[in-house]
């Protein structure tokens, strides 16, 4: 490594770091604080990195990154499932909109190479801020959620065609050899069914592999050898490195290690798309930016019109929905991260010149950022221009537990490890048709329960991304059911400081760290071992003839009361004393109050107990027994005193009950 190249990147990372902050403050995008950033250190501006060439290895495996969380998110399956808006809307509104950009762009005198990059860069939308938008309204599955998903979906594999063809296209050239274009897709159509067929059959293999290793290293290494490995193989045959990171998402998406993939891999892609950013904002010209403002504007617009235009008039054709096309229409008007992907490839080949390159870029970044606002509007606009005709809410239904996949989970239950407890808890669920998703980190146990229809996936519960992906921010609660306390206290500290009112029950064997459950935020504590001896107890009483009504209360009284009653037992010759952690456990002792006893006539109050983490749990006086008694309490000749601590203070408390010290 060069010193000239570290001092270039230690300068970025500087600079992303205070730009970064400063945007998040004013509530703006990263995005526009990387682009910023690269505009400002870039040749065209300040002149600090004049040469833009030594990041642009990283800043290529950012988009390899990018493509490859891209790909995770394609869906085989989904795209069978909405074929119709898939193949009808979304592939029509492809073609349309590129040939409409096409013409407009000849319009303006430009090569046909430069038009089809443009086209291809306009055409597709964000996947990344409609999604994120639809989920955050809970319209993912509406009809207009529906439309937009449908045409994302064609969207990415048009992004394969482009990253296919771009590359063979020749600076020189003035016009499409056709010829050339249709043999490098077939070349990468073959390519794309071999990996996709290979990848089908070794990536889950290596990664389950990876997975029984229990080793987060080796599994954060598989991914992204994984990833890299493909964008290699494109490369060497011709093709894009992105097409590469594309293929080994969509070869790992329908694989239950999704989310802890997508996990794995955030950070990484986050530093090198940061990168990749900055050097599309370093080929960005300000002056000329500055003296194309006007057209900038113009073009934002017109794009934004243009495809709600194409997409409005396409649904309502094909599917009869005028209203929810027109708000699909809206949701889909803005140009996407693919495109800038696809204008540094082809910066990178000549095909488009820089001050053309600044204008389409500026464009695609002002119609993104425009999007949350027409989508915050769709409602209320489709409402007001279609007055007379039924507008579904934006509330979506809860969806039937039979039906439920881990992309419209909604008011939900997570279960966080699959176990015995685990299952038990999920079989109840599925009988009150309540839904649920498990989380667990045993790649056979995942297996098992995946081919038995369960609705599982892989993941590790200690990682933020992963519950977000299973959309904790929605659930009615989270269950954490790991048998260790230590490896559910650390997920529920994770889960809490992220999920301040997601509500989360905790199991545990014992009572032995019910208060440290407690101050890290569980909502309830299940202790195993006291819920066995209080259902014993239940089937005991009624067994007895007691009134079912009196039991359920006694039993409900315990809960409330923290289980108090039941901490601490008698010790044995052969109990154990220390836990596993090497604390104390809580014992309970009986002290008898003789005539000489300096507590007797004194209330318990009185007596300094309290500062040995010593109690009073009974005291027993003739045939009548008082348990849990108040501070009031008086002690009597001839009461025996249950004291109930850990071990090593119960002496120490039995003799200041007796001798007053």
């Amino acid at each position: 490594m060069s010193q000239g190249f570290f001092e270039q990147f230690l300068v970025i990372l500087c600079c992303a770091v205070v730009a970064t902050t400063l945007f998040r403050r004013i509530k703006l995008p990263p995005l526009l604080a990387y682009l910023s950033v690269g505009a400002i250190v870039g040749p065209y501006s300040l002149g600090v990195i004049k040469d833009t060439h030594s990041i642009e290895l990283l800043s290529e495996l950012g988009v390899v990154f990018l493509l490859f969380m891209l790909g995770l998110e394609f869906s085989v399956s989904r795209m069978f499932a909405m074929r119709k808006a898939v193949f009808g809307l979304g592939s029509l509104q492809v073609i349309i909109t590129a040939v409409c950009l096409m013409a407009i762009c000849n319009l303006f005198g430009l090569p046909q190479t430069t038009s089809l990059v443009i086209a291809g860069a306009l055409a597709l939308s964000s996947t990344a801020i409609v999604s994120r938008e639809l989920i955050q309204r809970d319209e993912l599955n509406s009809p207009h959620g529906q439309l937009s998903v449908g045409t994302l979906i064609f969207q990415d594999l048009a992004a394969v065609f482009f990253l296919i063809v771009v590359p063979t296209l020749s600076s020189s050239a003035t016009e499409i050899d056709s010829a050339e274009v249709a043999l490098m897709l077939l070349e990468g159509s073959t390519l794309l069914i071999i990996l996709l067929l290979v990848g089908h059959i070794v990536m889950p293999l290596l990664f389950h592999e990876s997975a029984r290793s229990g080793s987060s290293d080796v599994f954060v290494l598989t991914t992204l050898t994984a990833a890299l490995l493909a964008a290699w193989i494109t490369h060497a045959a011709g093709l894009s490195m992105a097409l590469g990171g594309f293929l080994a998402g969509m070869m790992l998406g329908e694989s239950r290690y999704r989310y802890q993939l997508e996990a794995d891999i955030r950070p990484f892609r986050d530093v090198l798309l940061g990168l990749f950013f900055v050097s599309v904002g370093m080929q960005l010209d300000l002056s000329a930016l500055i003296d194309s403002w006007y057209w900038i504007i113009l073009f934002s617009v017109s794009l934004i019109l243009l495809k709600t235009f194409i997409i409005t008039l396409l649904g309502t054709l094909l599917h009869k929905d005028p209203v929810n096309a027109l708000r699909a229409g809206l949701n889909l008007s803005q140009g996407g991260e693919f495109g800038f992907a696809l204008l540094a490839l082809a910066l990178g080949n000549n095909l488009i010149e820089p001050d053309i390159n600044t204008i389409v870029v500026s464009t695609i970044i002002i119609s993104m950022i425009v999007t949350p606002i027409l989508m915050n509007h769709t409602y209320s606009l489709s409402r007001w221009l279609h007055k007379d005709d039924p507008i579904e809410s934006p509330q979506q239904k809860l969806p039937d537990a039979s039906q439920l996949n881990p992309h419209n989970l909604d008011k939900h239950v997570i279960i966080c490890g699959f176990g015995r407890v685990g299952q038990i808890i999920a079989r109840f669920l599925d009988q009150a048709n309540i839904p649920y998703i498990v989380v667990d980190n045993d790649p056979v146990r995942v297996m098992e329960a995946a081919t038995a229809g369960e609705h599982i996936c892989f993941g590790d519960a200690k990682r933020d991304d992963v519950m977000a992906a299973v959309g904790a921010d929605r659930a009615r609660m989270l269950i954490l059911s790991f048998p260790e306390a230590e490896t559910a206290m650390q997920a529920l500290k994770h889960i809490r400081t992220r999920f301040v009112t997601l509500p989360i029950l905790v199991r545990t064997r014992d009572d032995s760290q019910i208060e440290a459950f407690q101050n890290a935020g569980a909502t309830e504590i299940i202790p195993e071992a006291l819920e066995g001896s209080l259902m014993m107890v239940s089937h005991v009483l009624s067994m007895l003839g007691i009134n079912h009504q009196q039991i359920e209360q006694q039993i409900n009284q315990v809960r409330a009361e923290r289980y108090n009653l039941l901490h601490g037992y008698y010790h044995g010759q052969h109990s154990e004393k220390i836990d596993s952690k090497g604390r104390m456990k809580e014992i309970l002792h009986p002290v008898q109050i003789e005539n000489n006893c300096k507590s007797a006539g004194k209330s318990l109050r009185d007596i300094p107990l309290s500062k040995h983490q010593v109690s009073v749990a009974m005291i027993r006086r003739g045939d009548h027994s008082e348990h849990n008694p108040s501070g009031d309490t008086h002690i009597q000749q001839g009461d025996i005193i249950i004291l109930q601590g850990p071990n090593d203070k119960i002496a120490v408390a039995e003799s200041i009950i007796l001798d007053g010290k």
